[in-house]
């Protein structure tokens, strides 16, 4: 008997992993990108390169404060999807075909990023308040189902 953890277990348990990089002081968030059982790039939310975390020098938004899921224009931070399609796009890897896996549903913005890579699923650990993401990645095609381990 086989008693290795089936795939999308194994691969959302790295996703946590990759979300213990995050270096928001509101949501540690991980995505990975998986083609053919092979995991072709991470991401993690946080700020770009060489800029100052907010895990450092405090949240502009949270001392506004600016609820959850709201004036993302004000965050010095990506998204863990956005940093995967960086990652992915710096060393040359093509998304289209592959799956996501993410800690947390992907918001409206990186919906709309990942359907134009040509992602085929997205995968997911805990819900976020925002149904037109999910139906925008239905009307897309793309698979979008929440996935659920003791981790």
């Amino acid at each position: 008997m086989d008693n290795r953890l089936p795939w999308p277990e194994y691969f959302m348990r790295i996703t946590h992993q990759v979300a213990e990089r995050a270096t928001c002081t509101r949501r540690k968030v991980g995505a990975i990108a998986v083609k053919d059982k092979r995991i072709l790039a991470t991401g993690y939310n946080g700020s770009p390169s060489d800029i100052s975390h907010c895990a450092d020098i405090g949240c502009l938004r949270e001392s506004l404060g600016i609820p959850s899921g709201q004036r993302h224009e004000l965050c010095r931070g990506l998204h863990a999807e956005q940093n995967v399609i960086i990652q992915a796009a710096v060393h040359g890897i093509k998304l289209q075909g592959c799956e996501i896996y993410c800690t947390t549903q992907p918001c409206l913005i990186c919906t709309k990023m990942l359907i134009n890579t040509g992602v085929t699923a997205v995968y997911y650990a805990e819900s976020y308040p925002d149904e037109l993401s999910e139906a925008m990645f239905k009307e897309a095609g793309v698979k979008f189902e929440l996935l659920q381990f003791d981790i």
